[in-house]
């Protein structure tokens, strides 16, 4: 899994491969589809296929014996709706089909009613029944500012691998302030994941140089190929 990239590093479109986790996650996906998706990973050095948990056995297996990673969502996308108990079964069952790691809806409700105890026991009930990275998509544009904080440290104490500003650009596009903000609060070990929108080089870029170490994103092909970019940045 890539590190951060260097402030002063010049960086093509090519280059951003490691750091993107190509993204298909849609209803009526075919297995030819996602067995594409799954060949294209591996084409474009893409650090991880994020899938949903129904695809993961196929795709786990297209992907055996290889660097890329295989990516699933739990609680997802109608996120908090799933039961601790159920959502650290269906952890426990992905990673038996093939997964390497997880995003994870966390109950904001929960958070919001002042259950911090059950909020941080819900992630780290999948923690436990997993095994592998857990990513937590902390919805930022929903919390205040106290939340927010909240949410951030109660995630770290149940052992969240990695801190995710958002699930998906419906409820926050990707930008370099959410993602300064939680690589601030994120104690050495845990690093930070950019989720929502990001469909083009620059912004991209602008993540990474943020302190993100992943993106998640379905453009990832067409960001490293240059198909929606003028030229290269360096910044």
């Amino acid at each position: 899994m890539s590190t951060a990239i260097l402030p002063d590093a010049e960086i093509t479109p090519a280059a951003l491969a490691p750091y993107i986790q190509h993204t298909l996650i849609d209803v009526g996906v075919t297995r030819d589809r996602m067995v594409a998706h799954a060949e294209e990973t591996l084409r474009y050095g893409f650090d991880a296929a994020m899938v949903p948990g129904s695809w993961v056995a196929e795709v786990a297996e297209v992907l055996r014996g290889t660097d890329a990673g295989v990516a699933s969502a739990l609680d997802f996308p109608t996120v908090g709706v799933t039961t601790s108990a159920g959502k650290a079964a269906e952890a426990e069952s992905l990673v038996r089909a093939g997964a390497t790691q997880i995003d994870i809806g966390v109950q904001i409700g929960w958070l919001k009613s002042g259950r911090y105890d059950d909020f941080r026991d819900d992630i780290a009930g999948v923690v436990r029944a997993a095994g592998v990275p857990i990513k937590v998509m902390l919805e930022l544009p929903l919390l205040t500012p106290a939340e927010r904080e909240a949410a951030v440290e109660l995630s770290i104490e149940a052992g969240a691998a990695f801190l995710k500003n958002a699930s998906s650009g419906t409820v926050e596009i990707a930008n370099p302030d959410s993602i300064a903000w939680l690589v601030a609060r994120a104690p050495q070990g845990v690093r930070v994941k950019a989720s929502g929108g990001i469909k083009s080089f620059a912004q991209a870029v602008s993540l990474l140089r943020a302190g993100a170490v992943l993106l998640g994103t379905s453009a990832g092909v067409a960001i490293v190929t240059d198909e929606v970019n003028e030229h290269t940045t360096s910044y």
